[in-house]
């Protein structure tokens, strides 16, 4: 680098961070039953490069059997479904499970989430049960809302 030339030669780096997180299945399915409100935009913002999002085999399975309950409200065909469960898969990372932690906390499905959080090194865990997610910051993961999370992202 030489100042004599009248500008300096340098390189940029891009310091900006990622969020890492994962999806509680409740997101999953309000973003689905409604194209209005948070969880939708969330879902919008899959594979955008706005945050990454982490999932295991087993909160795939998770997803899949919570929105093709007939009591979800969900409206969508199966192929549709499986269009949203297909591209949720291929936009985010998978985490493997190498160990589990349970119980953490009071429900199995929610420590199911929280392990994925854990191992795949997640900032967040999006979730509108963020009382049940109470203790996941011992693992450096905290919960937040749909509307605080794209808060934190500066979208609206």
């Amino acid at each position: 680098m030489s100042a004599r030339f009248g500008f300096l030669i340098g390189i940029t780096y891009d310091t900006s961070v990622i969020p890492r997180v994962v999806l509680d299945t409740n997101v999953l399915e309000a973003g689905l039953r409604s194209s209005l409100g948070a969880s939708n935009r969330v879902l919008s913002l899959v594979g955008t490069r706005r945050f990454t999002h982490v999932l295991s085999v087993a909160l795939l399975f998770e997803y899949e059997s919570a929105v093709m309950r007939p009591e979800s409200g969900i409206r969508l065909s199966r192929p549709a479904i499986d269009d949203v469960l297909d591209y949720l898969c291929a936009a985010g990372q998978r985490q493997q499970i190498y160990f589990l932690w349970r119980p953490t906390l009071r429900d199995p499905n929610d420590d199911l989430v929280l392990e994925v959080a854990a191992h795949g090194q997640c900032d967040r865990i999006v979730t509108f049960n963020v009382r049940d997610f109470s203790g996941s910051e011992r693992f450096g993961v905290k919960a937040e809302t749909p509307v605080a999370f794209l808060r934190s992202l500066g979208v609206r």
